[in-house]
């Protein structure tokens, strides 16, 4: 089972006391917070849940699976995400 944008409000409303529209509003925040601190080379962490930041990628030769051609791909940046230590313990169980 997986949770979609829906599911989380709903229950992060339930758990906060918040209306679903806060719910919203506050996911949306954080949304834009990640984005934007990692648009600018920031890394964000949430102590004991996770932590996210940029890396960088190389440029590096690849294949192009369907001909087999050898490609250039160029640099560029990726995510990381690293999971807490409360993470991790409830994933353990």
């Amino acid at each position: 089972m997986s949770l979609n944008r829906t599911d989380l409000i709903a229950k992060i409303a339930d758990k906060s006391g918040l209306s679903k529209t806060d719910a919203d509003k506050a996911l949306a925040a954080l949304q834009e917070v990640l984005v934007a601190s990692l648009a600018k080379g920031e890394a964000v962490k949430i102590t004991g849940l996770l932590g996210v930041e940029r890396t960088k990628r190389a440029a590096r030769k690849g294949r192009n699976p369907r001909t087999g051609e050898e490609i250039q791909i160029p640099a560029g940046y990726g995510v990381k995400l690293t999971a807490g230590s409360a993470l991790k313990k409830a994933v353990a169980k």
